[in-house]
């Protein structure tokens, strides 16, 4: 009878710790307390805390200076040329060695203006501003060839 008793009181604290386990669980995973990540003002607390330091974002922008008319020689080449030509990367000739544009002046100013156009070597067609005309290209040209005479 005492090894009845036993396997009873054994049955029964199985019994009452499965239940308190039971009911711990769901207390702890039932989703209809309310909790500051599940109320309203706490997600919004929640979101402003964990908001990135920076944000950045690409966006594509009408130039306003190509409304206003076409750009003059030393425009276009202090804002696309000289970026090589004034410290000669990529073996592009700078601006102030005569020496080194003396085999491009003997092309002519139609060959130089044709290379320009076309682009030349690791320059590329009309110095990598394709938006611009022929004929602000030229006057960067004419720019060019005033300061290396």
């Amino acid at each position: 009878m005492a090894e009845q008793n036993a396997s009873g009181k054994i049955m029964w604290t199985t019994i009452l710790v499965a239940a308190v386990l039971t009911a711990s669980i769901y207390a702890l995973t039932n989703k209809s307390f309310d909790s500051a990540a599940n109320s309203g003002a706490g997600a919004d607390e929640a979101e402003l805390r964990i908001q990135p330091v920076a944000k950045f974002e690409l966006a594509k922008v009408d130039v306003a200076a190509e409304a206003s008319g076409p750009k003059d020689g030393p425009t276009v080449y202090n804002s696309v040329c000289g970026a090589c030509h004034n410290t000669g990367v990529a073996g592009a000739p700078k601006i102030d060695a005569k020496a080194d544009w003396a085999p491009r002046l003997a092309l002519g100013e139609d060959g130089l203006l044709a290379s320009v156009i076309n682009g030349k070597g690791a320059m590329p067609p009309k110095g990598g501003a394709a938006a611009m005309s022929d004929d602000e290209i030229k006057g960067a040209l004419t720019y060019i060839l005033e300061k290396v005479k």
